[in-house]
């Protein structure tokens, strides 16, 4: 019966850190793919596809999502 529960337990703890690990992996693959998007626009805007303005709210968008990613990074993966 021990046995038992520590077996359950330890399959608890690695389910548990695993997901944990995934979560943090996916989220930095997240960030990255914003800001490979922000290069984008600054790409876009140089060669005259967007205007400035209509970049500038893109760009306060992404921000805003880095922000939110970090925010869950910082509540469920720490």
């Amino acid at each position: 019966m021990k046995k038992l529960i520590i077996g359950i337990t330890t399959l608890g703890a690695m389910s548990f850190t695993s997901n944990q690990l995934y979560y943090s992996t996916q989220l930095v693959y997240a960030i990255n793919n914003v800001e490979d998007m922000k290069t984008w626009i600054i790409e876009d805007i140089n060669n005259g596809r967007i205007e400035e303005e209509t970049a500038e709210n893109y760009f306060e968008t992404l921000d805003e999502t880095i922000n939110l990613l970090n925010d869950f990074y910082e509540k469920q993966c720490k």
